[in-house]
């Protein structure tokens, strides 16, 4: 039940680019994985990228492996 005066938000559904291009996250395209990153080097969620879980699971384990390899950086 929703109070006076308050409206109920509708939530844009987000598309994953991965299941659209058919393709899987891989740790050695670390430049669009960077944009999974927040500008303090975490990982960003599922909700802010709009990649389903499948895939989110993907680019956190394709960026962990782009860390441990030096290709991008822990902390920013």
């Amino acid at each position: 039940m929703l109070k006076k005066g308050i409206k109920k938000r509708r939530i844009k559904e987000q598309v994953c680019s991965y299941c659209q291009s058919k393709t899987e996250p891989s740790w050695s395209d670390f430049e669009k994985l960077a944009t999974f990153l927040t500008n303090r080097g975490r990982i960003k969620s599922n909700e802010m990228t709009g990649l389903c879980a499948k895939h989110q699971r993907g680019v956190a384990r394709a960026i962990k492996r782009a860390r441990y390899l030096a290709l991008l950086p822990f902390v920013a």
